[in-house]
């Protein structure tokens, strides 16, 4: 402590600028202490004029470039929580959108946040306004202890709709989300703004992204995945010049209008065979704004304006701030649909379709440590599947499936392509038993299960039938505890399915 306490209470440096005091918002969230210049000159003795000339030739030539640092110290990172992610519903009925757990043992929000971790990004806030006690509870019980290091220190901080005396309003938008914020993101001090969403799945080390944004001098910078004809409709798609600077938007363009919107991709840096075969960038919703141009635009340009991608930034672009694209070619899946994330879930399964791994050991996926024990698999015939912690499966079949914490499955069940996320506890046998009619947590004895997403706590009987047996597309049956919804039937939360049933 004696080192960190000299540096807090040490006098102003050369810039000029004062040293936070220990354990304020500023030495905390912001720029602690600003970086000392190299003030010493080299005194040259004896030397020839034509040597001193060459000398500051050189000088000048170096200085002339200057390597652009890819620092995240002065970052501040935001992650969109999104809205009641109805889109996702009954998933979201009890939980924001990015405590949706995923992969087994992890969470939605797991992803950007690791992301953030694994490039250096330690002050990072989450906003959301519907349901957000899970997540609040998961990020203050996961990160808040270890994010950042001994002298840089970090947070993770869930900041939750309010009304204050000067706005009396809910979030309108996500760029209505961060202009509520503004005044608490102006303390931090930070000179960029990293703007993200909470229902991505990809892995991305954001710090090539941020010295992008710094050597072509941009207000704006946004990353963007390649896409081919076929899929390029469905997303918002962005045409750029020859630097790269983003020049038009198009918001699901079809016919003609798609077809205007193609580009060179090669200039964003994709090899020429690849670039023919996808010929269109379509926004990812992921940003960088320097914070001066975010200020002026949310407070100042355009007030009255919600949305980053439908208005504040071709608003920009409109009124001549440097707008860049930045070419992201990796896997990035938008997972905002039940279908979308019951397919990325067990795509992670199969060797052949994984594009996402959560075995990196260079950019790991962290989420809470919840020590629980090892599962426990009881002659049961497992193959292409994802089993969490704490889980106990007895004389079962499980194909292509996920599984997650604390699951119990009994035996003589067989489950196939499905999604079971599991338990927040684990239930003693007597505690059920002791109910009359009881239905103990966990899927009974018997039960067969295809092509479902199980829902936390769930209790499903014996001897049940979950396969979608009349191949229904869309069916709503929340009072019997499920719902269908593009053929994938999802039981929710806390649901209870009697013995015999079928669904």
């Amino acid at each position: 402590m004696q080192a960190v306490h000299m540096r807090a209470s040490a006098p102003c440096n050369a810039s000029g600028a004062a040293t936070a005091k220990l354990g304020s918002r500023q030495s905390i969230r912001g720029k602690a202490f600003a970086t000392p210049r190299n003030g010493a000159k080299t005194k040259v003795i004896r030397t020839t004029r034509a040597v001193a000339v060459k000398a500051e030739v050189v000088a000048s030539s170096t200085a002339d470039k200057t390597e652009v640092s890819d620092s995240t110290d002065n970052v501040l990172a935001i992650i969109l929580g999104g809205g009641a992610g109805t889109r996702l519903y009954p998933l979201t009925k009890t939980r924001a959108k990015p405590a949706v757990p995923l992969g087994a043992n992890y969470r939605l929000i797991d992803i950007p946040v690791s992301n953030c971790i694994n490039s250096d990004i330690n002050k990072i806030y989450c906003l959301t306004q519907f349901n957000s006690a899970s997540l609040n509870r998961h990020l203050s019980q996961a990160y808040n202890s270890n994010v950042g290091t001994y002298n840089r220190q970090g947070f993770v901080e869930v900041l939750a709709a309010q009304q204050s005396p000067v706005n009396k309003d809910w979030f309108q938008g996500t760029a209505d989300a961060v202009r509520q914020y503004l005044w608490l993101f102006s303390e931090s001090k930070c000179d960029e703004y990293l703007i993200l969403s909470g229902d991505h799945l990809y892995r991305m080390d954001y710090r090539p992204f941020l010295k992008k944004h710094r050597e072509v001098g941009a207000d704006i910078t946004v990353s963007a995945v390649p896409m081919d004809e076929e899929r390029a409709a469905a997303f918002g798609l962005m045409k750029i010049d020859k630097s790269g600077r983003i020049i038009d938007f198009a918001e699901k363009p079809e016919g003609d209008a798609l077809k205007a919107m193609a580009v060179d991709t090669t200039i964003l840096g994709l090899d020429a065979e690849r670039a023919k075969e996808m010929p269109f960038i379509a926004s990812m919703g992921i940003y960088v704004f320097s914070a001066k141009a975010m200020e002026s635009l949310l407070d100042t340009h355009f007030p009255e304006s919600h949305d980053f991608g439908g208005e504040i930034i071709p608003s920009a672009r409109d009124m001549g701030m440097h707008v860049h694209a930045f070419l992201y070619d990796g896997y990035w899946e938008d997972i905002g649909t039940i279908k979308a994330f019951y397919d990325a879930n067990l795509n992670c399964n199969d060797p052949d379709k994984a594009k996402f791994s959560f075995y990196d050991r260079g950019s790991p996926i962290y989420t809470q440590s919840r020590f629980l024990p090892p599962s426990k698999l009881l002659d049961a015939d497992v193959t292409r599947s994802t089993i969490g912690d704490g889980c106990f499966i007895h004389k079962s079949t499980i194909s292509n499936s996920m599984i997650g914490l604390r699951s119990t499955i009994q035996h003589d069940c067989v489950i196939e392509d499905t999604m079971i996320m599991g338990a927040d506890y684990y239930e003693e046998t007597h505690e059920c038993e002791s109910l009359p009619g009881c239905t103990p947590i966990g899927i009974g004895a018997g039960t067969t299960i295809r092509k479902a997403i199980i829902d936390k706590n769930a209790r499903i009987g014996m001897d049940c039938k979950i396969i979608n047996k009349d191949n229904v597309k869309e069916a709503n049956h929340e009072d019997e505890g499920y719902i269908i919804k593009d053929y994938i039937i999802v039981v929710c939360k806390d649901a209870i399915i009697r013995n015999g049933t079928i669904i």
